[in-house]
């Protein structure tokens, strides 16, 4: 059997944790990629970073772990960067820009390959008109709507991701109906503790969350998208088998810094120069 053709699509980012003073590489569609690469997938990851240090630091970092920076444009301006502070493990944004990726379309050669691709993945703010044209050609993709649920065209969108309630006593069943109405095929949506949902307008099904103890969240859910998908679409597992395997992934990023395993760079002296009127309205100092 050949291995299926992987890519993602979309955002990318430098995470800047000032808490420990460390920058990692990140985004959704680029961890997405990552993990793919890791899990031992064919994959391709297309995306756009500037010609700044940020940019060079995020194609550095998709370098090693297999990722092609060739498929990865250079445009003038910044590249997205998040400024976190960590909080026992869990991430408050202090500042995010989107950069030159923000409503990213990818050249004509490069969407020749995504529309030959057996499957895609499209980061958080996804283009709407790539979304469109995905879906007139019939190609198979997924999207992330985890930031903003119902601002894409989502109808016949073959697969949506989207992150719902931590708190048991709030039902998840009005987001689900909520997206397949506005014309989603499949929905998944993850809930922290509680678990994970999938819902194919047949049946819903739930599996619980895989806990440890949390070093760092970010990129968690990515790591469920890439494994549910993998798992879910080509290897033949049921929705319940497919939830609980990409569980068990999201677990194990929470126990490393950043979206994949990388080895984290100290934050240069540049950085938070170059981004103080954020860091100063957001600690109000």
């Amino acid at each position: 059997m050949t291995p299926p053709n992987l890519v993602a699509v979309g955002d990318n980012c430098l995470d800047a944790y000032l808490t420990n003073g460390l920058l990692t590489v990140g985004g959704n569609a680029l961890n997405v990629a990552a993990q793919w690469r890791r899990n031992g997938w064919a994959a391709r990851y297309f995306g756009a970073v500037g010609n700044d240090p940020e940019g060079e630091a995020v194609l550095s970092g998709l370098a090693g772990v297999g990722l092609s920076p060739d498929d990865v444009e250079r445009r003038p301006g910044d590249t997205a960067v998040t400024l976190l502070r960590d909080e026992s493990g869990d991430r408050k944004f202090l500042h995010e820009s989107f950069g030159v990726g923000e409503n990213f379309m990818p050249t004509p050669e490069h969407y020749a390959v995504v529309a030959a691709a057996d499957w895609v993945h499209l980061g958080t703010n996804a283009n709407k008109n790539l979304v469109r044209r995905l879906v007139a050609d019939d190609v198979p993709f997924s999207i992330d709507v985890s930031t903003a649920h119902l601002a894409l065209p989502l109808e016949d969108v073959p697969l949506l991701f989207a992150s719902g309630p931590d708190e048991v006593d709030q039902p998840v069943e009005p987001l689900l109906t909520a997206l397949r109405a506005a014309g989603a095929h499949r929905v998944v949506v993850t809930c922290g503790r509680r678990g994970s949902y999938f819902d194919d307008g047949q049946a819903v099904v739930h599996a619980p969350a895989t806990l440890v103890d949390v070093v760092d969240t970010c990129g968690a859910g990515d790591s469920f998208i890439a494994t549910f998908l993998t798992a879910f679409r080509f290897e033949g597992l049921r929705p319940a088998e497919a939830l609980h395997a990409a569980a068990v992934a999201a677990a194990r990023t929470c126990t490393h810094l950043g979206g994949f395993p990388q080895k984290p760079r100290p934050i240069p002296d540049w950085l938070p120069t170059k981004y103080a009127r954020f860091i100063i309205d957001a600690l109000g100092a």
